[in-house]
């Protein structure tokens, strides 16, 4: 009796250290496997920091890619409507060409100027001063007493102060505003009149000084038989 008790004692002392010595090899496995997904979660926030970093340089490339497209559209309107402004021009010129070879043999008689630095417009406004008109009635006064089909060609000219477009712009609607009041107040055909802008590319002075720039804003009056 006395040895199956010994022996139970014995078997049961080892299945003690036998549980005691699973437990500490799987709390051993816990910590290692804790230590691994530690440096595995370690190891994803530093990918997800980097895909984090990628991600925002691609959206500062696209950003800048999206600022150099517009900059390109915008040069490439400003030169689309540079081509139109140019062909406009030109078809223009030909047209007056054409106008004045029909009416007039092309041969210049006189031309008269009237511009800012004598006769001034208003600032940056096309309308006729008093002083304007009083040159234009001596004008028209001296073509009706000649009384010959003459064509008159109204250049519009202006300094370079502001854009080259504005300038024609403005050029021409000078040039129109002549025009306009040798029509209504002194009756002169428009088909013996043409007009045509310059603006800013045909200087008669240095635009770098207040007077030079008064002579270049002008309308220019060319009488051709």
């Amino acid at each position: 009796m006395k040895k199956a008790y010994v022996v139970l004692l014995i078997a049961a002392f080892s299945v003690g250290m036998i549980g005691c010595a699973s437990r500490g090899y799987v709390d051993e496995q816990m910590s290692i496997l804790s230590q691994g997904m530690e440096s595995r979660i370690q190891e994803t926030d530093q990918d997800v920091d980097a895909l984090e970093g990628d991600v925002t340089n691609l959206r500062e490339d696209l950003t800048a890619k999206d600022r150099e497209i517009s900059q390109l559209r915008d040069m490439t309107e400003a030169q689309e409507r540079k081509l139109r402004e140019s062909i406009r021009l030109s078809e223009e010129a030909m047209n007056r060409a054409e106008n004045a070879s029909k009416l007039t043999s092309g041969k210049l008689l006189y031309e008269v100027t009237i511009s800012d630095e004598s006769v001034p417009f208003g600032y940056d406004k096309a309308k006729l001063s008093d002083e304007a008109k009083a040159a234009l009635d001596t004008f028209a006064q001296a073509l009706i007493v000649e009384n010959e089909p003459v064509y008159i060609e109204i250049q519009g000219h202006t300094d370079n102060i502001g854009s080259q477009r504005y300038n024609l712009r403005l050029g021409r609607d000078r040039a129109e505003s002549v025009m306009r009041y040798l029509h209504i107040q002194h009756e002169i055909p428009l088909d013996r009149m043409g007009v045509f802008s310059y603006g800013e590319d045909r200087p008669v002075a240095d635009n770098k000084t207040k007077a030079g720039r008064a002579q270049n804003r002008r309308v220019v009056l060319l009488v051709m038989e």
